[in-house]
């Protein structure tokens, strides 16, 4: 067995495995209710997805061409932003109470997300910057 077969045979495996988590990924955002059940399918699985369909296209340039490493940069990007991004999304959806809340804490001061300041919430209430 040369080496451009078992590449051939990796990136179809790196292809089927990509296809599917990014199939996977795309019925979640379709099918889940909820805004933060739906924010894992792109971000977990989707990512994975993707990764593994670069990891295709990597291999297959190493093997039958000098290579690129233009989709490991991609991939590290992918990998670094998507779980950045997600984290901002359930921020806002615990910011605008858009979905069940946590449990309370011991102390409010634990909980950073919902911990505002009163200053702020005149802000909030009032809708201008001016104190009442």
């Amino acid at each position: 067995m040369t080496l451009a077969v078992i590449g051939t045979y990796a990136v179809a495996f790196c292809l089927v495995v990509g296809a599917f988590f990014a199939l996977v990924a795309a019925i979640g955002l379709l099918k889940l209710n909820g805004s933060m059940t739906r924010l894992h399918a792109p971000t977990k699985v989707g990512t994975v997805g993707i990764g593994a369909l670069l990891l295709a296209s990597m291999i297959h340039s190493y093997v039958y061409a000098e290579g690129s490493m233009h989709e490991l940069l991609i991939i590290a990007f992918l990998f670094v932003t998507a779980p950045i991004s997600a984290n901002f999304i359930a921020k806002v959806n615990i910011h605008k109470r858009a979905c069940d809340m946590p449990p309370s804490p011991r102390q409010d001061k634990t909980w950073s997300t919902l911990n505002v300041p009163e200053a702020d919430l005149e802000i909030e209430e009032t809708g201008t910057d001016q104190p009442r």
